[in-house]
């Protein structure tokens, strides 16, 4: 049996949840997410907790999913209340984003900008100095998807550093050509 599983869910005051056939509905104050339930698992709920237990064969398919679903869940229920953030910063000489709607205007030092339309369900702002992008959204997995397909457009390179990275992430430097051609070049004079 998973620990992790075997945890029983707080809800909030403010969040409702509801289960319509395999289907879990949480609403909240920022938003409402919905899941489907695997068939193997079976969620309980009980005036403001919720449980998740393995329904029917103990297989190991239904082990490995019931913590998952558990965690999952907790996820929506936490970000229906308070939404998930994450950041990204974009570092190199005139590599720069706007915000237009939902669409995200990105200058990455290609001969042309990219517009990366955002998920509905993503809020996001970009700061003054147009180099920190901010995400927030209810739902953890869409939050970071998004915000790895932004990452993926132009991830940091290890020679200048240049690219998007995560807020904090550090990116390992790789020493270029000339580095070693100074020490290779001093070894053959002798």
């Amino acid at each position: 049996m998973s620990r992790i599983g075997a945890k029983i869910i707080i809800v909030p005051e403010k969040v409702t949840v509801q289960i319509q056939g395999d289907l879990l509905e949480v609403k909240g104050p920022v938003g409402t997410l919905s899941k489907k339930i695997p068939e193997t698992i079976q969620v309980k709920i009980d005036k403001n907790q919720m449980s998740v237990v393995i329904h029917g064969e103990n297989s190991v398919t239904a082990q490995s999913l019931h913590g998952l679903t558990r965690t999952l869940i907790n996820n929506m229920v936490q970000g229906v209340v308070q939404p998930w953030k994450k950041d990204l910063e974009i570092q190199g000489v005139g590599y720069r984003a706007t915000k237009n709607g939902q669409i995200l205007n990105l200058q990455l030092g290609y001969s042309h900008p990219i517009d990366f339309k955002v998920p509905q369900n993503v809020q996001f702002n970009v700061d003054a100095k147009q180099v920190l992008i901010s995400l927030s959204s209810p739902d953890k997995e869409l939050l970071g998807n998004t915000a790895a397909q932004i990452r993926s457009l132009r991830p940091p390179e290890p020679y200048q550093g240049k690219g998007i990275r995560y807020a904090g992430e550090h990116v390992v430097r790789k020493a270029g050509k000339a580095a070693a051609s100074v020490g290779a070049g001093a070894g053959a004079k002798k």
